[in-house]
């Protein structure tokens, strides 16, 4: 007996209302009871007297009966007042507290009622507010996670505008303007290009020496960079004609637009999509597209397509006229005004021309670097003398200058100017892209501020939710005491043990 009396009772929590009722402790209605006891107290804590004790029971926690019993005990000296001879208390409160203790302990309804409650709270209260915290700690570190890619992408954003600023040349505070003072100063860098041509007589004797004696041709190579070599960078006009135009008339360039828009009058639409110009019909995507259609337009077209007058007419007489031809004699007006490196026609010839000196040279230079034996050698035995003088060091030498001088015009930031030059929309299309993406850099600082607003509520949600755990913890740790020390006085002291209460 008295090691069945040593021996715990181990019951599992989530079991612990039905164990009661299997072993007849409590009674199947136990809840009808329960319903009539909890109408009772809610009518009784309507007048309770003044006590912090009684404040702290009956604030935002459920009222089951041992806090009923704590009640009675507090009342025993608040209404010691009105206690009669008999021993008996006549204040109404001390009554229905006592009411209230006794329907409880009638078939043990009291106990059913805690047990049913640190079920609940294992089983539902406990795992749903764990749960909420751990979102709201999960969303935390989801949402500083977003705030940081949103601060790194805002940075990598202006990264990119000032590094695509940087490769035009510019500062980036007013782009339109910048970009077209650097074609102010494009002449002047073209000029000095057309000074250095000056330095490739040699490359270009040693060309047509070599192509003359290797394979007869007798007809002028590199025809710009000859004239260039010898006098720069000078108009269209004098290439194409021979002389020195007497007038020059130089196009006029078209201003870009400023780049202070007011925000609200920019559409920003979808970044990274097509973007188009509504007004010019310009494609911003694909390329410019001047809004030259190849079919007729209903204008144009009217009922039938176009009218083109009477077929049975004697046909119209068009005259020819060579360009030019339509400006005053020594007048160098639009395209012949612009220097042969600013004319996009005689430029791309210079480059070609460039670009076929190059490979010669690169050519010459392998050769040279295989040329070790007696019948390579012998090759070029009645070559002229500007052949048989050359050394390989010498050749690459003059190779460095040509590539130097074809990279100066073919760089990346030398073709958007020539760009520029060609197209005053091109400077509305990359002022439109840097834009983009500063706007981009500014919509993703706004993400990370509400990024971090939402942390910050997040954070608050966690402070609130905090407290609740504990107090609900505490709650259910002394309803375990208090169960566990209930059955044990039922079992004549016999530890009681409940099992699986986690909170």
């Amino acid at each position: 007996m008295e090691n069945i009396q040593n021996l715990p009772i181990d019951i599992q929590t989530s079991k612990l209302l039905d164990w009661l009722l299997d072993r007849r402790h409590c009674n199947m209605k136990w809840q009808s009871a329960v319903k009539v006891i909890r109408e009772k107290i809610n009518a009784a804590i309507q007048d309770m007297p003044e006590n912090e004790e009684i404040k702290q029971l009956l604030s935002g926690s459920y009222i089951h009966y041992f806090h009923c019993l704590r009640i009675v005990e507090i009342l025993k000296g608040t209404e010691a007042s009105s206690k009669n001879i008999f021993g008996r208390y006549s204040s109404q409160r001390m009554k229905d507290w006592q009411e209230i203790v006794s329907l409880y302990e009638a078939d043990n309804v009291y106990l059913a009622e805690v047990a049913s409650l640190l079920c609940r709270n294992v089983s539902y209260e406990g795992p749903a507010l764990r749960k909420q915290l751990a979102k709201a700690q999960q969303l935390q570190q989801e949402l500083s996670r977003r705030e940081v890619e949103c601060q790194s992408s805002a940075a990598d954003m202006r990264e990119r505008y000032h590094a695509a600023c940087k490769q035009y040349g510019i500062r980036g505070e007013n782009v339109a303007h910048e970009l077209q003072a650097l074609v102010k100063d494009l002449p002047s860098v073209l000029d000095e290009v057309g000074k250095d041509a000056a330095k490739l007589e040699e490359q270009i004797q040693l060309y047509a020496a070599f192509t003359n004696f290797v394979c007869g041709w007798s007809e002028p190579v590199v025809n710009m960079l000859t004239f260039a070599q010898k006098r720069g960078n000078t108009t269209f006009y004098e290439w194409r004609m021979g002389k020195v135009p007497t007038v020059i008339v130089r196009p006029v360039v078209e201003e870009a637009p400023s780049d202070s828009v007011s925000e609200d009058a920019i559409d920003w639409g979808d970044f990274g999509k097509e973007t188009r110009d509504v007004n010019s019909g310009i494609t911003l995507e694909d390329g410019i597209d001047w809004g030259i259609s190849l079919e007729p337009s209903s204008e144009d077209a009217g009922a039938g397509g176009i009218d083109w007058g009477d077929s049975d007419a004697a046909p119209i007489e068009i005259e020819i006229v060579d360009a030019g031809t339509d400006c005053p004699e020594g007048e160098a007006r639009g395209e012949d005004a612009l220097s042969i490196l600013e004319n996009s026609q005689s430029r791309s010839q210079f480059i070609d021309e460039l670009m076929e000196l190059e490979a010669f040279l690169t050519q010459r230079v392998s050769e040279m670097g295989e040329e070790g034996d007696v019948v390579a050698m012998s090759q070029f035995q009645l070559a002229p003398s500007i052949i048989q003088g050359q050394s390989r060091g010498h050749i690459q030498e003059m190779l460095s200058e040509v590539q130097d001088l074809r990279g100066r015009l073919t760089s990346l930031r030398m073709q958007h100017l020539f760009m520029i030059q060609a197209s005053p929309r091109y400077v509305e299309r990359v002022s439109e892209v840097l834009r983009q993406k500063m706007k981009q850099a500014d919509i993703l600082v706004l993400k990370a501020a509400t990024m971090a607003e939402k942390r910050q509520e997040a954070l608050e949600e966690q402070s609130r939710l905090e407290p609740r755990v504990d107090l609900l913890a505490g709650c259910t740790r002394e309803l375990q005491k208090l169960i566990e020390a209930d059955i044990s006085k039922r079992y004549h002291k016999r530890p009681v043990n409940l099992m699986g209460v986690n909170i």
